[in-house]
């Protein structure tokens, strides 16, 4: 690639990123990449051992970092096993309702409801038809161990015959946060 091509492309890069919409977008979609992804799959330095829910090991001897506030260990005995639950509802009212009880059970230290406003949109297949409906994302997070009564309370309390209820593991972070997390939850 000749320098001219480079500096094309870095002008055009730089013209997308500066753009508003990009600009308002980009946290979100960061955020959906890393809890989708995991940080194991954006840096090589990031390892993982064959458990999906073991805690995170961080290692870079090339670059000489190494730290405590992002590494989890089974030997942490401040935090506990950690999750985010993903859960769709179908408008604001519903996704108010159901986090705010969620919160008050105690299910779950807290619950980011993402508005149907930023653009979420779900195409799915259903009785054979496919649909589009506009829905507001949950993003909830919670120990491992009250994924099943998490799952309970939601079919309990949501509209849909089968709403979604998708956990991943939280494999790293800021250990005071892990630690309020687990404080604010109730033992299962």
């Amino acid at each position: 690639m000749t320098s001219i091509q480079g500096l094309l492309q870095k002008m055009a890069i730089s013209s997308l990123v500066s753009s508003a919409a990009f600009r308002r977008r980009l946290p979100l979609v960061g955020a959906f990449c890393m809890l989708s992804l995991g940080f194991h799959n954006l840096h090589p330095s990031f390892s993982l051992s064959s458990n999906p829910l073991s805690r995170l090991s961080l290692h870079s001897k090339s670059q000489g970092f190494h730290s405590s506030v992002i590494r989890m260990e089974a030997s942490n005995q401040t935090t506990v096993p950690s999750i985010v639950v993903y859960v769709t509802v179908p408008n604001k009212e519903a996704g108010k309702k159901l986090a705010a009880s969620i919160v008050k059970e105690k299910l779950a230290a807290c619950v980011n409801r993402v508005p149907g406003i930023a653009g979420i949109e779900s195409v799915y297949l259903w009785d054979g038809e496919i649909l589009t409906d506009s829905e507001e994302l949950l993003i909830i997070k919670t120990r491992e161990s009250l994924l099943n009564a998490l799952t309970e309370h939601v079919k309990e309390n949501h509209e849909y015959d089968v709403p979604e209820v998708i956990a991943l593991p939280i494999t790293g972070g800021s250990i005071p946060y892990l630690e309020w997390l687990k404080n604010s939850t109730r033992e299962e």
